[in-house]
């Protein structure tokens, strides 16, 4: 079972978290500097590190030319990998756990890019799951590291600890100029709260990523700790904000007609599919509708463009995505 097929802590407001380490080694010149042969070096010598952890997970290392273009997409849309490493496959590789909670991009930006996501709100569990591959990493190989700058990466950005942590949470209540106000307040705090889907204007889904921005200056269980503080404070007005909306009899119609398009459609495109899924995981979490939100949660990750094509191991035309989204999100929701 893939970790979005499981519920966490906090769900009705937050659906995962993930946090990433950066690290380097310090034989080696930043990837951007590596041949393709010397970046396969790297893989091979990373490979035999990772593979030995302790996590207790099953593992695969697998080198990203080995994918194909829907295949890779699609790991970038389930976030287990970036854009540009899915559309930029040579000497790069990718280990990574059969229920995807553990990912590890090599030779992207940084020599390894070690990533665990969780479902719920998990910053610590999060973290300590990375921290194995660290661990492992710091064991067996000279790790690149200043004693007054902390983890040295290729963009200064990540610089010191290395590591970026991020909570995706679900705001329907706080969607629009409340959201706005809250990533202007939360800059001011070194985070950032941007839509996860779609760019600009009112996220898709209502879906953002909370992450923070400062990795100089301050420790990983510091950031995780404030990070956490505002997610909660975040989850806690929007719970306030839907005890609102569930007074307003013409809300609670739109959760209902958002349920019927999403049990009888017969094509949706990506964009529709979001959108009522919005509606339909408010009613579900505030017990309106009788919806699973593991399955709702699955379909968020699964219905996307590339995963479908993925997992339907074919290219596939756009209109046979939406006729196959709405066929699959009638049968899980039934």
């Amino acid at each position: 079972m893939k970790w979005y097929s499981n519920k966490g802590k906090n769900f009705d407001v937050v659906l995962s978290t993930r946090v990433r380490l950066a690290r380097n080694l310090e034989e080696y010149p930043f990837p951007a500097r590596l041949k393709n042969v010397e970046k396969q070096r790297v893989n091979e010598l990373l490979k035999s590190i990772f593979l030995a952890a302790p996590c207790g997970e099953k593992l695969e290392y697998i080198e990203m030319k080995s994918f194909s273009k829907p295949q890779a997409v699609s790991l970038a849309e389930k976030h287990l990998i970036s854009p540009e490493f899915a559309y930029d496959p040579d000497g790069r590789a990718l280990i990574l756990s059969e229920n995807e909670d553990i990912s590890i991009m090599l030779c992207e930006e940084d020599h390894a890019r070690i990533q665990t996501i969780l479902p719920g709100l998990a910053l610590e569990e999060a973290y300590q799951k990375a921290a194995v591959f660290d661990k492992q990493l710091e064991e067996n190989a000279a790790v690149a590291f200043d004693k007054r700058l902390g983890y040295l990466t290729q963009c200064p950005t990540n610089l010191g600890t290395g590591m970026r942590a991020s909570v995706l949470l679900h705001l329907p209540a706080l969607s629009g100029t409340a959201v706005s106000r809250l990533a202007s307040t939360v800059a001011r705090l070194g985070m950032t709260l941007r839509p996860a889907f779609g760019e600009g204007g009112r996220a898709l889904g209502d879906v953002f990523q909370l992450s923070n921005q400062v990795t100089l200056g301050i420790s990983e269980q510091a950031a995780l700790q404030n990070l956490n503080a505002i997610a909660l404070q975040i989850a806690e007005q929007e719970k306030q904000a839907r005890a609102a909306l569930l007074k307003d009899d013409a809300f609670i119609d739109k959760i209902w007609r958002s349920w019927g398009i999403l049990t009888s459609a017969h094509m949706m495109s990506f964009r529709e599919f979001i959108s009522l899924f919005s509606l339909v995981r408010f009613g579900a979490a505030e017990g309106i509708l009788e919806a699973d939100l593991e399955t709702l949660g699955t379909l968020l990750i699964e219905m996307q463009p590339a995963t479908i094509s993925a997992d339907c191991k074919k290219n596939m035309t756009a209109r046979e995505r939406d006729v196959f989204r709405a066929q699959s999100v009638k049968a899980a929701l039934e």
